[in-house]
C-alpha cells in the first residue's frame, strides 16, 4: 500500500460528549493519515436513533476543533465521498445487504422480538453463549417472497461459516487467528431498514477508500465478521490497527459508562486542550528517544504505528497533572492571566485587587486552573485558624517566634512608605538580621498571618504587596491580637 494515498476516518455516534478513548482513536487516526500525507475523513454513525443526543454532533466538531484535529472531509466541510452522515446512505446499505443474500453470505429473518427473547431465555438456562439458532436459514426462497410480499418484518443477518478458523493481520497484535463458531450470524439490516454499526462501517469504509481502520483492541474478536463482508462483497480489506485499552489505576477500563470524564469534562476541570491531547498520544504510544511534549504538528512528524503498545494503558492523573503544569508555565503571563481570570474571579471579588500579580503568583504553582479558587480565597477573607499553624520546624517557628516577630514587624511595616515588593523585601530581611532571626522567622508567620493557610502561590512579600498596605496591616495586628 506504499504507493496508495492513506485514508483514515473517525467515525463517532452523537450519543454525547466524546470520551478519552474516542478521542485517542481520533488523534491516531489523524496522526496515522497526516504522518504519511494522507487524508482524516470524519463520518457521524447515527444508525442508532434510539440514542441520537441533540446537539451531539456539534459537540464532535467542536471537540475536534479544540483537540486541533482538522478533518480533510466531512458532513461540515464535504467531500468527494460524501454524504459522510450514515443515515442519509439508508437506501445504499440495503442494496449492498441484498447483494450478500443473493451471494448466499446473508439471509432473511423473520423471528420475532418474542421468539429471540425466548431464545435468549433459553439459553441463559442452558448456560450456552446466546447466539441465534439459524432457524430462518432455512427457509426456502418461496417461504422468503411470501413473507416479503405479505410486508412481514425482517432483519437480514450474515451467514457465517459452519466451521474451521477465520485468520486475520493486526498492525499491532501481529496475525490473530478467530473460531468461526464464535461469530454468530450477525444482523447487517435492522428491521427499520437502518443498517447496523458493524455492516454501516464495512460498506461506508469501501466506498470511501479507507486504507486504515483504527479502533480499539475489543474489535478484534469481531474483525472476522468484516473481513468476510469484504470478502463477499469482492472488496479489498484495509489496513487494522487496534489499539490497546484505557484503563484506570485499579485495572479497570476507563469509560464514560463507569462515570470516567469526557474530554469536555477535563476541560472543565482545568485541563488545557493541548496538555490532554499530549498526554493521551502517551496513552499506548511511545516515540523513539524520550521526549515527552508535543504538538499536534510535531506528533504527526514522529508519529508511527510501530510505536503502538499492545499492553493496556493506564490513565494517571498524576501524570497528567504533571503535563498541565508544565503547559501552564510555558504561556506567556498575559496568556496565564487570560486563562486563570475566570477562575481568580471566581475567589476574589475586591475589585481593588490587582489580578494580574495574583496570577503572577500562580503560575508557576497551578497545576490545573480549577484549582486556583482554593489557593487564592484567603485574599477576599482571612480563614479561621489556630496558632498552631505558626509552627513548622523547618522554617523553625512556632507562635512564641511569630509573637514576637510579628511584633517587631508591625512597627516597621507601618513605617514603609513605599509599598511594593523591593522595599517590603528589603525591610522584613533587614528586620531579621538585625533581630539575630533567620529570614524564614520572619516571613513564615507574617505570611500565615496574612493568608490563614499553610501553603500560597505566593511568599509574604507577594500576598502583602497585592492586599495593600491598610489590609495587610489589619490582619497583622488581628494576628498579633489572637496570639
Amino acid at each position: 500500500m506504499a504507493d496508495t494515498l492513506i485514508r483514515t476516518r473517525f467515525a463517532p455516534s452523537p450519543t454525547g460528549s466524546m470520551h478519552i478513548g474516542n478521542l485517542r482513536t481520533a488523534l491516531y487516526e489523524y496522526l496515522i493519515a497526516k504522518s504519511h500525507g494522507g487524508r482524516f475523513v470524519l463520518r457521524i454513525e447515527d444508525t442508532d436513533q434510539e440514542r441520537f443526543v441533540e446537539g451531539a454532533v456539534e459537540l464532535i466538531y467542536q471537540t475536534l476543533k479544540t483537540a486541533g484535529l482538522a478533518h480533510d472531509e466531512g458532513p461540515d466541510v464535504g467531500g468527494d465521498y460524501g454524504p459522510y452522515v450514515q443515515s442519509e446512505r439508508k437506501l445504499g446499505y440495503m442494496e449492498y445487504a441484498k447483494e450478500l443474500v443473493d451471494r448466499g453470505a446473508a439471509y432473511y429473518c423473520f423471528c420475532t422480538r418474542e421468539r429471540l427473547a425466548g431464545l435468549r431465555e433459553e439459553n441463559e438456562r442452558a448456560g450456552r453463549t446466546n447466539f441465534y439458532d439459524r432457524r430462518c436459514l432455512a427457509l426456502s426462497n418461496a417461504e422468503v417472497r411470501q413473507n416479503l410480499d405479505a410486508n412481514k418484518p425482517f432483519v437480514i443477518r450474515q451467514k457465517m461459516p459452519s466451521g474451521g478458523s477465520t485468520v486475520f493481520h493486526d498492525a499491532v497484535y501481529g496475525e490473530i487467528t478467530v473460531d468461526n463458531s464464535e461469530l454468530e450470524d450477525q444482523v447487517l439490516i435492522k428491521s427499520d431498514g437502518m443498517p447496523t454499526y458493524n455492516f454501516a462501517n464495512v460498506v461506508d469504509d469501501h466506498l470511501m477508500a479507507i486504507t486504515h481502520v483504527v479502533r480499539g483492541s475489543e474489535y478484534l474478536s469481531s474483525t472476522p465478521k468484516y473481513n468476510l463482508l469484504y470478502e463477499a462483497f469482492g472488496w479489498d480489506i484495509p489496513v487494522y490497527v487496534h489499539l490497546p485499552t484505557i484503563v484506570k489505576e485499579g485495572g479497570q477500563k476507563f469509560s464514560k459508562r463507569a462515570g470516567d470524564p469526557s474530554f469536555v469534562d477535563l476541560l472543565e476541570m482545568g485541563y488545557l486542550p493541548e496538555a490532554l491531547v499530549n498526554y493521551i498520544a502517551l496513552l499506548g504510544w511511545a516515540p523513539r528517544d524520550n521526549q515527552e511534549f508535543f504538538s499536534v504538528a510535531e506528533l504527526a512528524g514522529v508519529f508511527s504505528i510501530e510505536g503502538i503498545s499492545k499492553s493496556p494503558s493506564t490513565f494517571d492523573y498524576a501524570k497528567l497533572n504533571y503535563f498541565n503544569a508544565e503547559y501552564l508555565r510555558r504561556k506567556s503571563p498575559e496568556e496565564f492571566h487570560a486563562l486563570a481570570l475566570p477562575y481568580i474571579q471566581k475567589a476574589v471579588r475586591d475589585p481593588r485587587l490587582d489580578t494580574f500579580k495574583i496570577s503572577r503568583t500562580l503560575q508557576q504553582r497551578t497545576e490545573t486552573l480549577r484549582d486556583i479558587p482554593g489557593m487564592i480565597d484567603f485574599f477576599d477573607a482571612l480563614p479561621v485558624f489556630t496558632a498552631e499553624l505558626y509552627t513548622h520546624k523547618k522554617m523553625k517557628t512556632d507562635p512564641d517566634v511569630a509573637k514576637n516577630a510579628l511584633s517587631l514587624a508591625l512597627p516597621v511595616l507601618r513605617g514603609l512608605e513605599l509599598w511594593s515588593p523591593e522595599p517590603l523585601h528589603a525591610a522584613l530581611v533587614g528586620l531579621a538580621e538585625q533581630n539575630g532571626f533567620k529570614n524564614s522567622q520572619v516571613l513564615w508567620p507574617l505570611r500565615v498571618a496574612l493568608s490563614g493557610k499553610p501553603v500560597t502561590p505566593g511568599g509574604a512579600v507577594e500576598i502583602a504587596d497585592i492586599l495593600g498596605k491598610d489590609e495587610s496591616l489589619r490582619r497583622v495586628e488581628a494576628a498579633l491580637a489572637a496570639l
